[in-house]
Order: C-alpha cells, then sequence, then structure tokens
C-alpha cells in the first residue's frame, strides 16, 4: 500500500511551515542535509495513529506578478488540486477571511477531494475571536481553530487528516511493478512511455509542461506487468515568471510515494542538474528504486570512452545514489529503450532481496577486521550482530554497544562491503542501530 499524500495550502505567513514542522516532530532544515543534496525541503514523512502519510508544504512560492498574493495562492491550490488525496486548507485567525481565501476555497471545492479548513493562531480554542464564524462561509464544512506554534487541537487535526484519505487508496494490481518515469520537463517522459507501450497512450509535445495529471498506463514485457507513471509537468504559462523547477520537483513527489522504481530521465545535452538532483533526492529519501535514463544520447557527439566518462560524471554528482545504474538511450530513434526496463526489473529485485543472517554476519566480521570500526576516548564500536528486518529498502538492524560511536563514515564503508557481497543495485540500503536492551 503506497503512502497518501497530504498537501498544506493557505497564503503568506498563515503558519504553514510551522504545522508542517510540529507534524513531523522536528524543525526541518531548509536545505537538505542528504549528501550530495541541495534542495528546498517542500516535503517530509508523517505519521499518526499507525498511518504513514507524506505532507508537502506549498509554502515559499514567490512568483513575479504584479497581484503575487493571488497568484501565489491560485499555483499552490493547482498543486493541491494535481498532487495530493487530501488537502489541509490554512486560513489566519487573527487576519481574518480574507478576498484570497475565499478565491481559492472556490477552486478547492471543485477538486471533488476532501479538504480540511484549519484556522490558525487561535490560542484559546474556547474563546473563540467574532471573526472565526466568518470560515464557515468558505463552504468547506466546520473549521477546525489551532495554534500551530502551541499544537493545540493538534490532535483533532490530525484525526481528521487520516479519515480524510480514501479507503482505496492505490488499491491497484499489487503484482505489478510500478514505475514513476520522474525528471524535469521535456525530457521526454511521455515519448518513453509512448515508445514502450508502442501507442500514443500519452500526449507529447514539445512544449515544456503539456501533461499536466499523473497518468497511469498498464504495460507488460517480459512475463511481467507494470504500471508506468507519467508524472505531471509545467502547465505553460503566459506573462507569468514562475519557478519552473520547485512545480516540477513538487508534483514528482506523489508519483513517486506510489511507485516501486523510479526512472529519472535527463537530457544528454544538459547532463544531470541541479534539479534533477533535486529529483533524484526524492527518490533516494522515499527509499524507492532508481534508474537514471540518459536520454536523446543521438546528440551527443561521441569519442572514445564518451559514455564511460559521462556515467563517472554522473557518478561523481550525486554521491548519495552512486547505486543508481545508467542506461543511454535515444526515444527518437528506438535504441536501448527496453533497456530501461530490464534494469527497473532488476532493481525491484534488488529492493525485495532478503539476506540471511548469517550471511550478513559473515560479511561485517569480515569488513570490521579489514578496517577496525571508530572509538572515542577509548572506547570502541562494538557490532555484536546484524540482521535484516525489511525490505523495500533493505532494512539492516544493527546491535551496538553504542549508537555514538557509529561515525557517518564507518556507516557508509559497512554499506559499501555489504553491496560488495550481494549487490543491490539500483535500491538505497537502510541501517538502524540498537544498544543492548532495545527492541
Amino acid at each position: 500500500m503506497s503512502k497518501p499524500v497530504l498537501a498544506v495550502v493557505g497564503r503568506p505567513n498563515v503558519g504553514k511551515s510551522t504545522f508542517f514542522n510540529k507534524i513531523i516532530g522536528k524543525r526541518v532544515a531548509i536545505v537538505e542535509d542528504t549528501p550530495g543534496v541541495t534542495r528546498d525541503r517542500i516535503y517530509a514523512e508523517a505519521e499518526w495513529n499507525g498511518i504513514d502519510f507524506a505532507i508537502i508544504d506549498t509554502g515559499g512560492i514567490e512568483p513575479n506578478t504584479s497581484d503575487p498574493i493571488l497568484s501565489q495562492m491560485r499555483e499552490q491550490a493547482q498543486i493541491a488540486m494535481d498532487t495530493s488525496d487530501a488537502i489541509l486548507f490554512m486560513v489566519d485567525g487573527k487576519d481574518g477571511l480574507t478576498i484570497a481565501d475565499t478565491e481559492v476555497a472556490s477552486m478547492l471545492r471543485r477538486t471533488g477531494k476532501r479538504v480540511i479548513l484549519v484556522v490558525n493562531k487561535i490560542d484559546k480554542p474556547n474563546d473563540l475571536p467574532d471573526n472565526f464564524y466568518d470560515f464557515y462561509e468558505l463552504g468547506l464544512g466546520e473549521p477546525i481553530p489551532v495554534s500551530s506554534a502551541n499544537m493545540l487541537n493538534f490532535g483533532d487535526v490530525l484525526d481528521e487528516i487520516v479519515d480524510s484519505f480514501p479507503d482505496d487508496i492505490y488499491d491497484d494490481n499489487d503484482d505489478a511493478i510500478k514505475v514513476a518515469v520522474i525528471g524535469k520537463p521535456n525530457v521526454g517522459k511521455s515519448s518513453l512511455i509512448n515508445k514502450l507501450v508502442d501507442e500514443n497512450r500519452v500526449i507529447v509535445s514539445p512544449i515544456a509542461g503539456t501533461t499536466r495529471d499523473s497518468i497511469d498506463t498498464n504495460f507488460h514485457y517480459k512475463d511481467d506487468d507494470y504500471i508506468l507513471i507519467d508524472t505531471a509537468g509545467i502547465r505553460k504559462k503566459s506573462k507569468v515568471n514562475e519557478n519552473i523547477e520547485w512545480y516540477s520537483v513538487v508534483r514528482a513527489i506523489a508519483a513517486v510515494e506510489r511507485c516501486d522504481v523510479c526512472l529519472l530521465l535527463i537530457d544528454a545535452e544538459d547532463g544531470l542538474t541541479e534539479q534533477d538532483k533535486k529529483i533524484a533526492g526524492i527518490a533516494h529519501e522515499a527509499g524507492k528504486g532508481l534508474v537514471i535514463v540518459v536520454n536523446k544520447w543521438d546528440l551527443v557527439k561521441k569519442e572514445t570512452n564518451t559514455m564511460r566518462d559521462y556515467e563517472r560524471k554522473i557518478k561523481s554528482e550525486i554521491l548519495f545514489a552512486t547505486y543508481a545504474p545508467l542506461v543511454f538511450i535515444s526515444v527518437k530513434d528506438n535504441n536501448r529503450v527496453f533497456n530501461a526496463i530490464d534494469l527497473v526489473k532488476l532493481v525491484a529485485l534488488s529492493r525485495s532481496r532478503r539476506i540471511s543472517t548469517g550471511q550478513l554476519n559473515n560479511v561485517i566480521v569480515d569488513a570490521t577486521m579489514m578496517k577496525q570500526p571508530p572509538s572515542d576516548k577509548g572506547r570502541r564500536l562494538k557490532i555484536y550482530y546484524v540482521t535484516q528486518v525489511g525490505v523495500k529498502p533493505p532494512l539492516f538492524s544493527f546491535k551496538v554497544n553504542s549508537r555514538a560511536l557509529m561515525h557517518f563514515s564507518y556507516s557508509r564503508y559497512l554499506e559499501n562491503r555489504i553491496r560488495e557481497a550481494f549487490g543491490f543495485e539500483g535500491t538505497s540500503i537502510k541501517f538502524v542501530f540498537r544498544e543492548k536492551g532495545e527492541n
């Protein structure tokens, strides 16, 4: 079962980011701390009463228009419609009902999705201000008074959130491998899907952003069923200077949450851009499989070892996901297109692979003999044993004498040794470290 997605919308300074940080249980830095990734943090994973979900913070959009607030609100609402399973609409209880609130509420009512109306900055829920009742005019049901700063009524809001998700969310063919085709606009995502299914299933256009919504395509290849998810692109705007990167990244989130493996398409002439790294970081964080597909390879001038040098450069620029295999294709010339699907199958198998405890511990014992564990103030890290406790992605539990002694560099070293022994190509692998007495 894939995680549902909640989008948080609201005009500037209503408290969306404070709410976002409190919901996920920590303050989230503006700059992502995953090695090799620098991107605005616009989503995270949350949990309530055993239900996991992804939450998108739509704050921080600054389109350059003559009416920035209304334009920003329209774009936030549109993203919510495109990407989420439920929408939390936050308004300001101190400011009262505004024209911008009314405009967006009208858009949200037409989505057909559950909208939770939250009135923030209500520090005394039992003593509501007179303007609180104006929010009933939005036609979005009963507004919930909260204080993001003090976390008042957060339990009620979280109950409403998890109840708002559809019961049959993403209830599709569980045996099919779900593949999200992701990447920045105009790199050939729709063209690739059309080539794979040998029909014009998806509208193809040279205009960046022709695809508005995610589209699923069932596909059968070599005895396996696949669901290809063409991620939503960017609607072309006129007379609006907007942040295209932000929109393409946020619209990829829902598709990534649904999939097993991501095909990240990049333009061979452009190389790996900062936006590509952001999108790859989303797949990596979510624990999804990742295959990097270099499209338009026919446009690159070839010399000796061009492909090898290109791959090395990509790997050096995406150190957090060096496990991702690369394939060079030309959709236009139908060159190596199906190699990408072969890699998808390989990665899907890697994500499901289980290693016996005996084999794992043999590898870890050899690794610690080759490179002594770190120490601090005379105390050295001891690894008592390791066992695999999960798949999709593979999750390994280490029993140690002290988590504090497990430096990041040594953890990365152990990951490399496990990969050398067992492969796990195309998938992140996760570690959890527990001390004696911990379950």
